[in-house]
Formats: structure tokens, sequence, C-alpha cells
């Protein structure tokens, strides 16, 4: 736990998503004496580090039309370097220009995001369900909070994204909103930003101005049928954190001007678990994560 509230926020992949706007708006709430961990994602560049590198991008989609990045040795490099080799440097460099000190970390750095990798993908393939065995994903297992405590205590912004590390000490991919989650889970945070490329859940996926104010998600399975892909996705990360004691998890756009004072004032979808309360918090150095999955939506993360 931290000395004074926490709040994570998830900076979307999206390139829609105005990441500099999100850097300024955390710097000037932290210099209000607001704690804040930021946790990012990289759709976007990925695509166009693997596009520059020439490395086929290829998506998974389950038997339950679950899609996910599909992650294989050179995926794998171009997540990282993509991720940990310009994405964060440029959030750190802009947290930096508005005087905020700021750590880049993946979830590697202390141990801090271990994951089992899947051992065996289940996808279709041509009209049929086969195995996919050399896929380097996972999901996050346990969260050590001890460098991200000492950083946030020390009054810098933790600034964190995948890879976690494996059972036998290997980079893994992991969904970056589900880290988000097991993050806020482990630390005690009080809120759980998740910004993103649209102005919160929609209750018509096609008409932008339909924003749900409340969603509520059942404490298993799936999420509501309306929110298909990276939504739906999100409101799985989000039902994990508040399964792990987080008090608020909102899902709101990161495109507009502050958007991080926008989301805290209300903006966007406040997401509840239907019928149960916030749930148990978990051990803050060695938190176990629920495992679940969803659909992505277009132009968010997969996997990432």
């Amino acid at each position: 736990m931290t000395t004074k509230p926490l709040t994570v926020v998830k900076c979307g992949g999206n390139p829609a998503v105005d990441a500099v706007g999100i850097c300024a708006d955390v710097a000037r709430l932290v210099h209000e004496g607001h704690s804040i961990l930021l946790v990012h994602g990289g759709s976007g560049e990925i695509g166009r580090l693997a596009g520059r590198l020439g490395v086929a991008q290829r998506t998974l989609v389950a038997p339950d039309n679950v899609t996910t990045r599909y992650t294989d040795p050179d995926t794998l490099e171009v997540v990282v370097l993509a991720l940990a080799g310009a994405v964060k440097p440029a959030l750190v460099a802009e947290l930096s220009r508005h005087k905020v000190p700021s750590v880049g970390l993946t979830g590697m750095d202390g141990d801090m995001l271990r994951a089992r990798r899947k051992s065996a993908v289940r996808a279709v393939v041509d009209g049929r369900t086969v195995l996919i065995r050399d896929n380097h994903s996972g999901r996050i297992a346990t969260v050590r909070t001890e460098l991200p405590e000492t950083l946030l205590r020390a009054g810098y912004v933790p600034v964190v994204s995948p890879p976690a590390i494996d059972e036998e000490g290997r980079p893994v991919n992991v969904d970056a909103d589900r880290a988000a989650a097991a993050l806020a889970a482990a630390l005690g945070a009080d809120r759980l930003l998740l910004l993103t490329g649209a102005p919160g859940v929609l209750a018509d996926p096609d008409d932008p101005a339909s924003v749900r104010s409340t969603c509520r998600i059942a404490p298993t399975g799936p999420p509501d049928p309306s929110a298909t892909g990276g939504m739906a996705l999100k409101l799985i990360a989000a039902r994990e954190a508040l399964a792990g004691g987080v008090t608020t998890v909102r899902i709101a756009d990161g495109r507009t001007p502050e958007p991080v004072s926008r989301a805290l004032a209300g903006a966007g979808t406040t997401v509840r678990v239907s019928g149960a309360g916030t749930g148990v918090p978990v051990p803050a150095q060695a938190a176990s994560v629920p495992q679940t999955s969803a659909r992505h939506d277009r132009g968010e993360e997969r996997g990432s």
C-alpha cells in the first residue's frame, strides 16, 4: 500500500489516444499531490514497427470468437522493442518535460509481473479448430509490489508495460489492461482509469453518443454482449480489479483534453459487478489474478 490514495491510469495503445495530453494531465495532478502509476500499451507502435521490420502480424480467433495477438518469437521481439524502446521513453520524456520524475519499467523489472505462459491456444483456422503451441503470451499470475511502492513513496511516477516474465524466466506478452488491473489490485489502488479511444462503454457500438454512465458485469463469464472486442476485454480487466479490492473502475475517453481529470470527475463509464461488492483485497506482495478472457475491439490492443 502507498501512503496516500493511489490512482492507476491505463493509457491505451490506440493511436487516437492522446498520450501527450494524458501525460500533461497526470503531471498536473501529481503537482497537486496525487499519487499515480501509469500503465501503457502500444498497439499502434507495435503495428508500425512490425511493418517497418517486415514481421507479419497475425490475429488468432478462438472458437468463442475471442481474438488475440499471435505472439511468435519475432512478434515478441517487436512488442518489447515497441513498448520498452519507443512508447515508454516517449511517455517518460513527456512527464519529465512537465517536471515530473518518472521511471519506465516492464513487468519483468523487479520480478513485478509473473505470468503463466499459455501452453497452447485454440484457434479457428480455415473453419477447423487447431492448437497453436508456439504463442509467447501468458496471463498474469502474481504481482510483486516492492519496486513500484518504493518509487511511489519516493515521489516518482512508475510507467509500466508488458512484457511479464514466465515460470522459466522468459518474457511473455500479456494484456496491458489486465496488467493495469492486477497492479491496481495488488497496490491497493483506490481507482483504476482505463483511457481508450472511445467515450466509454456504448449501449450501441455504432453510436458514440450512447455512453453508459454505469455498466454492470456478471461476477463470472463473458461481459455484456453489446460490448465487443477491446471494450469487452476492458470490462474483464475492470472486473478483475474490482474483485481485487479496487473501489472505483472507470472506462473513459483518452482523446479529450484533461482526460484523467475528466475521468476522476465521473466522465465515461463506471464499471460495477452485478450482485457483488468490491471483493476481497488481494495481498500486496504476491497477488493472485483471476483468469478470464474476452474479445478485442477494433483499434484496441491485442495482448499488449
